[in-house]
């Protein structure tokens, strides 16, 4: 597996916009990824107690697929995570810490840079999933630092996505282990490559402190493919208990009748959130 290199790349980090949403702040950045040869927005929460001058760090989320998080006028199908209303909801409750959320945007090669393995399917030839990790820690996450007070060290960055941005997310853990401390993966599509993740997995010992693992039991609504994609989820369950996860470090959930959807993965972020960033 390749891992990330440090050769430095130049990136542009531009601010296109304020948005206005429920609670907290969102800025909105326009990023142009040299790794990639492409450019695409960034989506940074900021808490209700930001005050923009930066006396106060916070931990901080980074989201694949941001345009489903905050604005139902990018979400797919018009239904986003409500990331922002949720967490500015736990935290008033005091049952996470004060975070920044930043949603990654994803690009009309989606497919193609979410996926790390050659597959047949979906059919991706090129894939470019093996570069994620790099753009991640050389571009996306020294420009939010510099931008923004974020605190450093994995026990305070987490990453997470849903379906391909779920298997994604745990590629980036196995081929940069020891960046991010908490992982967030929702119906993650671990089928890619005839299960290539798996067979990575279970030769993988760094796993982060915290793991949330979530999973419908309709995700496809056929019978066959839902029972394997379940099956699936459970194999990797088996893999981190077997690697040592125990149940303070790994929330695994199979939601009854749980879709593929948006709407799930919305559902079911506040627990998810919870378990991560518990105050």
């Amino acid at each position: 597996m390749s891992r990330p290199t440090s050769r430095k790349v130049k990136t542009k980090l531009v601010t296109a916009a304020a948005l206005p949403v429920v609670a907290g702040n969102l800025w909105l950045h326009a990023l142009a990824s040299e790794i990639f040869g492409n450019t695409r927005m960034l989506r940074v929460w900021l808490p209700p107690d930001y005050d923009g001058w930066g006396a106060t760090r916070y931990p901080v989320l980074y989201l694949n697929d941001g345009q489903n998080l905050f604005d139902p006028a990018t979400a797919f199908a018009g239904v986003p995570w409500r990331a922002g209303e949720t967490a500015a909801r736990l935290i008033a409750e005091e049952k996470i810490r004060p975070l920044i959320i930043v949603g990654i945007d994803n690009t009309k090669n989606r497919a193609r840079e979410y996926i790390p393995y050659k597959s047949r399917d979906p059919r991706v030839i090129k894939a470019k999933g093996k570069c994620y990790p790099d753009f991640l820690r050389r571009e996306v996450m020294p420009l939010i630092a510099e931008r923004y007070p974020v605190l450093p060290g994995p026990e305070n960055t987490g990453l997470g996505g849903s379906s391909l941005g779920g298997l994604i997310t745990l590629y980036t853990q196995l081929a940069a282990p020891g960046v991010f401390g908490r992982l967030l993966i929702e119906s993650p599509s671990l089928f890619v490559a005839e299960r290539a993740i798996l067979q990575d997995s279970r030769q993988f010992a760094s796993w982060p402190a915290r793991i949330y693992l979530g999973m419908g039991t309709r995700e496809v609504g056929q019978a066959e493919k839902d029972v394997k994609m379940v099956a699936d989820v459970l194999e990797l369950e088996a893999i981190l208990r077997q690697a040592g996860v125990d149940e303070q470090r790994l929330k695994v959930r199979i939601e009854e009748g749980a879709t593929h959807s948006e709407s799930s993965w919305a559902a079911r972020f506040p627990e998810a959130l919870e378990f991560l960033f518990k105050a």
